[in-house]
Order: C-alpha cells, then sequence, then structure tokens
C-alpha cells in the first residue's frame, strides 16, 4: 500500500501543473493508501506542509481555500491555452481540451469555499 499511496502521490503532484489530471482524487487516494499501509506516511501525509492542510479540509467537509481555487483555474487555463496553440494540431483535440478545461472550471467554482 505504501508503493501505491507514493504512486497516488506523484500523480496528485503532477496534476497540479497539467491540468488533465485531478489532483485531490489522488492525493485523497495516497492518503487512504497511506493509511492502511503506513501509519508513519499517513501522518506525514496529513502533517504536510504543502498538502496536509488541503487534504484535512477536504476530507472534513469544508471545501478549499478561495486562493487555491484561484490558483487551480488560472494554471488550468494557461496550460490549456498553451498545449492547445503550441503542441496539439487536431481541432478535435483543441475543443476537448476547451471542454475539459470548462468542466473542471465548473467543478472548483461549484467546490465549498474554505474560509478560516
Amino acid at each position: 500500500m505504501i508503493i501505491l499511496g507514493t504512486l497516488f502521490l506523484g500523480l496528485g503532484i503532477l496534476g497540479i501543473i497539467l491540468p488533465i489530471l485531478p489532483t485531490t482524487p489522488f492525493l485523497l487516494l495516497s492518503a487512504a493508501c497511506y493509511s492502511r499501509g503506513s501509519d508513519r506516511f499517513y501522518k506525514w501525509l496529513l502533517r504536510n506542509r504543502y498538502f496536509g492542510k488541503y487534504i484535512r479540509n477536504y476530507r472534513e467537509g469544508k471545501g478549499i481555500s478561495l486562493n487555491i481555487k484561484i490558483f487551480a483555474i488560472i494554471v488550468l487555463w494557461f496550460s490549456m491555452s498553451f498545449t492547445s496553440f503550441f503542441i496539439v494540431t487536431l481541432t478535435i483535440v483543441r475543443i476537448l481540451l476547451v471542454i475539459i478545461a470548462i468542466a473542471v472550471t465548473i467543478h472548483l467554482s461549484l467546490m465549498k469555499t474554505y474560509k478560516k
């Protein structure tokens, strides 16, 4: 379970950079795997400076902060635009990227906003 948790953590970290990969589900899967495989890794993840608060707030139903929502949407649209203009040449793929970006933006917008 530790190996699987580490794999999901890696995918979650990639999801921060790559908008096609969802960050939150992978981080939650990582936490679930670590909770079953290693108490030490699980506690490390929940106390982690970057992911711990994010995971705890999401699991407790508090949502995500407005700053994270804004940052995620900006990174999403920047990377999708860059990919569409400079990497992808097929029109259908460009359309799919826009649909994905719209869906993720709607999903993030509808998520509960965590207020301190």
